[in-house]
């Protein structure tokens, strides 16, 4: 099962993670779908981008609250409290650190990490 991290601003002036529960429920939509889903947010918009291997992303704050969802790939968030969080396919980061230290974001292993970003309303 895929997870959720959120990364967030800490009290300290450092970013930290933490794993977040998937909040899903049974749903049945107007067309038949059905099975569990997590509650709708409001979202600006979605952008896909590609990170070839090796490729570091060295200390940064989110630039806005926004989820990052891995769709292939892997990659590590590091954290200012030195936590490392390993990301593959489906995994998601609830990206709210703002300010302070930030985190470092690196691709990890032979292939490109192919990621959807939703910038959140």
């Amino acid at each position: 099962m895929a997870k959720l991290w959120r990364v967030y601003s800490g009290a300290d002036g450092k970013s930290h993670v933490a794993e977040l529960p998937l909040d899903l429920k049974p749903f049945r939509d107007v067309e038949g779908a059905h099975g569990q889903a997590a509650p709708t947010q409001s979202a600006s918009g979605i952008t896909f981008r590609i990170a070839p291997p090796g490729y570091v992303l060295d200390w940064h704050c989110a630039p806005r609250r926004q989820y990052s969802i891995s769709l292939s790939g892997h990659a590590e968030i590091e954290v200012g409290d030195g936590t490392v969080v390993s990301l593959g396919p489906g995994d998601i980061v609830l990206a709210e650190d703002l300010t302070g230290q930030g985190h470092v974001t690196r691709v990890v292993g032979t292939e490109p990490r192919l990621y959807a970003l939703v910038p959140l309303t």
